[in-house]
């Protein structure tokens, strides 16, 4: 199993391959990895197995927080990580569900203030009625609202809040995109194929 994997000149680091989320257009779906890699994980890896895999961060551009599951799931080890490299000049994202409020049941967003200087949320649909037929979240209909609050809780405590969306059938892009632009954050396009992959949210 791969707990990290290079992309480019950024590091993807696989911590877990829980995910609240069972989506339609997700590569887990049909795939063991993406480029070689097997993230399909034996165990869950410890935080020093990570930092260990990790090496030197700054021979990348960035460490991404993504693997086959959502990150945040684990968000103690996120933040002992993150702050590990904020002994390093390297970049450092999370991509997310967005629903990290709803799995620990607070707002978790301060905890993250500091260490993280991109976060790139999913969101994939234009209304929760439309996230619950694309994403089958495991929190139902109150998910979308929640991504939004998370959103906004984001905004002023990470420096860049970036709103992805996959280009599936069903996606609204036009809506989206609108939905971003209220918010006032970033707006990212993912192109959808049998070999789409996570890590470009």
């Amino acid at each position: 199993m791969d707990i990290t994997y290079g992309l480019g000149d950024s590091l993807y680091l696989n911590l877990t391959n829980r995910c609240t989320n069972q989506c339609e257009f997700c590569v887990r779906q049909y795939k063991d990895g993406i480029a070689g890699y097997n993230l399909r994980l034996d165990k869950e890896p410890t935080v020093k197995e990570v930092i260990a895999e990790i090496e030197n961060p700054e021979d990348y551009e960035e460490i991404v927080f993504c693997g086959y599951g959502e990150p945040l799931i684990r968000l103690e080890a996120v933040i002992e990580i993150a702050d590990w490299l904020q002994k390093f000049d390297v970049a450092v994202r999370i991509n997310t569900n967005g629903q990290a409020n709803l799995i620990h049941q607070r707002n978790i967003v301060p905890e993250l203030k500091g260490l993280i200087d991109t976060i790139s949320i999913s969101l994939n649909a234009k209304n929760a009625k439309k996230y619950k037929q694309l994403c089958n979240p495991e929190f139902g209909l109150d998910t979308f609202p929640a991504i939004l609050d998370f959103i906004e809780e984001c905004k002023g405590i990470i420096p860049n809040v970036v709103l992805s969306v996959v280009k599936y059938p069903t996606t609204s892009i036009y809506e989206c995109r609108k939905i971003a632009e209220n918010l006032g954050v970033e707006f990212k396009v993912r192109q959808y194929s049998q070999s789409d992959t996570k890590e470009d949210n």
